[in-house]
């Protein structure tokens, strides 16, 4: 690879590499301050042309590495940036075997954590981002890392990624976008990037405390989940679940017997911080 890259990001540690320096460039801006350590990569990300001739001539990114995807559609130069998060991202959602992986956020506050799970388009990433900036310690906001061991969600601290209008009411609450990509094919991205605070303590884990499923766009409603319809959507919501055998079955049954689970639909973000407060101090009591 031309250009490359070494990241750490709380227990993994990803080598990127790239025929163009551009998104190499910009994959240092975005991870600046984040620890430099010499140990081998877990995860290796390749974005390379489809072709020879598409590095100069109307230049695509194609995304591979440990593992990769077939028929995926290339990606323009410009959107460099976004190929690298979707290499990372597809590199740990099919190679890692280390922790239970759950598309979720995950937020702590008074050494305890509150995880956030749902589908794209839930708003789990915007209420992630929200709640960093009120102040609670962001753990990540892409996979949640569920310790088979101990039961302790790991932190896994990667620049939040937000969308379309996602942008502004971050944006409207204080937040920096430090990098953002219009026409992806999810539209416009922005990335924010986790407090150095944060990064800082990217190696303490913390038990859960609660475990929400957000949906906006719905009147406000919260609904207890039963344990047996929170194990089956959670099993949805893993890429290594299945991967990861009988220890994955008892790392998620662990987990939803340790947590209360609720149901949130919300108008707004105003609304959903208000219930997640709420559901936080229930919670600790």
């Amino acid at each position: 690879m031309r250009h490359q890259h070494a990241i750490t990001v709380g227990p993994v540690r990803f080598r990127i590499g790239a025929d163009w320096a551009a998104p190499i460039a910009a994959l240092r801006a975005l991870y600046a301050g984040y620890p430099d350590e010499e140990r081998v990569p877990d995860c290796t990300v390749r974005l390379t042309a489809p072709r020879p001739w598409r590095r100069l001539v109307r230049p695509a990114v194609t995304i591979s590495g440990d593992y990769w995807l077939p028929d995926t559609v290339p990606l323009p130069l410009a959107q460099g940036l976004v190929a690298a998060e979707m290499g990372m991202n597809l590199q740990v959602a099919l190679g890692w075997r280390r922790h239970l992986l759950l598309h979720a956020a995950a937020l702590e506050r008074d050494g305890r954590v509150l995880l956030l799970a749902g589908a794209s388009g839930s708003g789990k990433s915007t209420l992630a981002a929200l709640l960093m900036l009120a102040g609670w310690r962001f753990l990540g906001d892409e996979f949640a890392l569920v310790g088979r061991e101990d039961g302790c969600i790991h932190p896994f601290p990667r620049p939040a990624s937000l969308k379309n209008a996602a942008i502004a009411v971050v944006r409207a609450a204080g937040g920096v976008i430090a990098a953002e990509i219009p026409g992806t094919p999810k539209g416009r991205i922005g990335y924010v990037r986790p407090p150095a605070a944060a990064l800082a303590r990217m190696a303490e884990p913390a038990p859960p405390a609660l475990l929400l499923l957000p949906r906006f766009g719905a009147a406000e409603a919260v609904a207890a989940v039963p344990p047996s319809e929170a194990f089956v959507r959670l099993t949805q919501a893993s890429t290594n679940y299945v991967a990861l055998g009988e220890a994955g079955f008892v790392a998620l049954t662990r987990l939803i017997a340790a947590v209360p689970v609720c149901a949130i639909d919300y108008p707004d973000s105003a609304a959903a911080l208000r219930l997640v407060e709420r559901l936080w101090a229930e919670a600790r009591r």
